[in-house]
């Protein structure tokens, strides 16, 4: 089926990664097994929560202080959530604009208002944007949705306020839970490998 539609994933496919390094500084806060908390792969209760917008940040950050020592400050606290947060190269910038000329694109993301206030304030200080907006029809996080990936709920909610059918839409994203939760419904769901490929070369080959 010709793709018409395409949804791209924000954190790992767009804006580079690296778990560790949250993984790292939780550790060094004093939570020994934050792993047993937070993954690419599988999250607490908590995390859930807090990317369903279903929790404030200082209800989070409350929480979280409950693993760690009583001399933890908040700010420690959001700055280890946030050591996992990158760089966007400018060139997937300049292929969004690309994309979005030919095709109906939108963003969707499992994020919330921590690493969003963070990366907007990243993507301001280095390109002068104050969002994502300018670069997609239209972006979909999941703090905003009440929703989150892989849950087939969150892709049927997107599809249908864009107007998408699912078989006509290409989704990329860098975890497979997400993109076998897209295929479930339809969609043509493709798994992101960071380690060894690039979106710009895996959405071109797949446009070709």
């Amino acid at each position: 089926m010709k793709i018409k539609n395409i949804i791209l994933d924000l954190g790992g496919v767009l804006l580079n990664l690296n778990y560790q390094l949250t993984i790292d500084a939780f550790t060094n806060l004093g939570i020994e097994d934050f792993q047993s908390l937070y993954t690419q792969a599988n999250q607490s209760d908590l995390f859930n929560l807090l990317e369903k917008g279903k929790i404030s940040s200082d209800e989070f950050i409350k929480r979280v202080k409950g693993y760690l020592p009583n001399t933890t400050t908040d700010k420690e606290i959001i700055d280890a959530w946030n050591a996992m947060l990158l760089d966007l190269p400018k060139e997937r910038l300049d292929f969004l604009l690309e994309l979005k000329s030919n095709y109906p694109t939108v963003l969707l993301s499992n994020t919330n208002t921590i690493h969003l206030d963070f990366f907007h304030n990243q993507l301001n200080s280095v390109y002068g944007e104050k969002s994502l907006a300018p670069f997609f029809k239209e972006v979909y996080f999941s703090c905003d949705m009440g929703m989150r990936k892989p849950d087939s709920e969150i892709f049927e909610a997107l599809c249908k306020k864009e107007g998408f059918k699912p078989e006509e839409t290409l989704f990329i994203d860098d975890s497979i839970q997400h993109v076998e939760g897209a295929s479930s419904i339809g969609i043509q769901a493709h798994h992101l490998d960071v380690k060894n490929d690039n979106v710009i070369r895996l959405v071109r080959s797949l446009l070709a």
